[in-house]
This record gives structure tokens, C-alpha cells and sequence, in this order.
């Protein structure tokens, strides 16, 4: 961890002394060096380093992909971005010290969910219009097949007994005949809450909005 920290710790002093042009200049060529690797490439210090590079200073720590795979959201205006946050990432280190993390499809988790595990899903949000398609930040498409998909998995797990609860868009912010979540997830409740949309090129159209939570359990 203390490497990394000294990583970061450098990233942030080169960066900050930088004007506007440099800066553009830097991120761009650490984005091209973190899109030469492969996934299945080693993790190590430096790529580390550049992820929360980017994170810390791409436009709103949106992370996004193309149809490649590669990340490509676009340097973020920021005046004194916190790129090496030690004390957050010492704490960090310490909650994880002994978590195990899985990459691969969802449908991987099954083997580990039992009676005594609470899951959490976010997956992709279904789009509320045609120019609000949020299922774009990975390469994959996740249309309403894929949604539907996941409510099967969900219905799977339930009957393992797990505690479940799962976020997604509410289509009846746009359409309130929309009932399309209350279909897959039939039989679960679901509960409408209120979030704040903090990604949206206009600052005025970052408000709260209505979204949904379905579990399969009484709060």
C-alpha cells in the first residue's frame, strides 16, 4: 500500500503544477497507457496507480468503455483534485485485508450464496429515453433481455433463501404506464426511492430522481 501511495503521491504533485493544457496532456497519455493493457495482464503497482489516476480526475469519476473495451471518458476540469487520499486508501487496505474478490460473469455468484449472505445487484440502469442509454459504459449491451435475465437470477437466488436487494431506473419517471420492472420482479417488493443524479453535462439536471430498490424481504 505504501508504494502506491508514493505512486499516487507523485501522479498528484506532477499533476497539479500543470495548466490547463498539460494537464489534458498528462491525462491523455496515462489513459493511452492504461488502455495498452490486457485484463488479463498482471495488476500491479503502476496500473494501479493509473486507475485511480483517471478516476480522480476524469469528468465526474465516471468510468466508461467502448465497443474495444477501452476507457474512454474524457479529462474532468477539476481546479485541485485529491489524487493520492493516503489516509482513505490506508483504511481501506485494512477492510479488505482479508476479502477475496471474484471477476466474471454474475451468474458466477451462485455458488457462494446461501441462507446467510446478503446480496446487492446494480446493474446496468435501463435507459429512461433514447439519449439517456446508461447501458453503454461497458462494451457489452444490457438491453431488457439481459434485464430480464437477471430478474431469473434473482428469483434463483431467492429461493436459496438469500436476502436480496437490487437498484435499477423507474421507467415511470418518463412513462407511467411503464410497468416493466413490476412484471419481471413480480411477487418482490418494490420500493420507489430518491436519488440524486450527480452525472449530467448540465450541473441544474443533477436533482433527485425517482428509482427503484426491489428486495425480497420487509425492511
Amino acid at each position: 500500500m505504501e508504494d502506491l501511495i508514493q505512486e499516487l503521491g507523485k501522479k498528484e504533485k506532477d499533476f497539479l503544477v500543470l495548466d490547463t493544457e498539460e494537464r489534458q496532456e498528462y491525462f491523455y497519455n496515462i489513459r493511452a497507457e492504461y488502455n495498452s493493457y490486457l485484463i488479463e495482464n498482471e495488476i500491479n503497482i503502476k496500473r494501479a496507480s493509473e486507475f485511480i489516476f483517471l478516476n480522480r480526475t476524469c469528468f465526474n469519476g465516471l468510468y466508461r468503455v467502448n465497443k474495444e473495451g477501452k476507457f474512454n471518458v474524457p479529462c474532468g476540469k477539476y481546479k485541485n483534485p485529491t489524487i493520492c487520499d493516503s489516509n482513505n486508501l490506508r483504511k481501506v487496505a485494512k477492510l479488505i485485508k482479508n476479502v477475496t474478490f471474484e471477476y466474471g460473469d454474475y451468474k458466477k455468484s451462485e455458488r457462494f450464496v446461501n441462507e446467510n449472505t446478503f446480496v446487492y445487484m446494480d446493474p446496468p440502469y435501463r435507459p429512461l429515453s433514447a439519449t439517456s442509454d446508461f447501458t453503454s459504459y461497458t462494451k457489452e449491451s444490457f438491453d431488457d433481455e439481459k434485464q430480464k435475465e437477471l430478474a431469473q437470477y434473482y428469483r434463483k437466488l431467492s429461493l436459496k433463501k438469500a436476502k436480496l436487494a437490487l437498484s435499477n431506473s423507474n421507467p415511470k419517471n418518463v412513462n407511467m404506464e411503464d410497468d416493466f420492472f413490476e412484471d419481471i420482479y413480480k411477487g418482490f417488493i418494490i420500493h420507489e426511492i430518491f436519488a440524486k443524479r450527480r452525472i449530467n453535462s448540465n450541473a441544474k439536471g443533477r436533482g433527485e430522481i425517482s428509482e427503484l430498490l426491489i428486495t425480497n424481504y420487509e425492511e
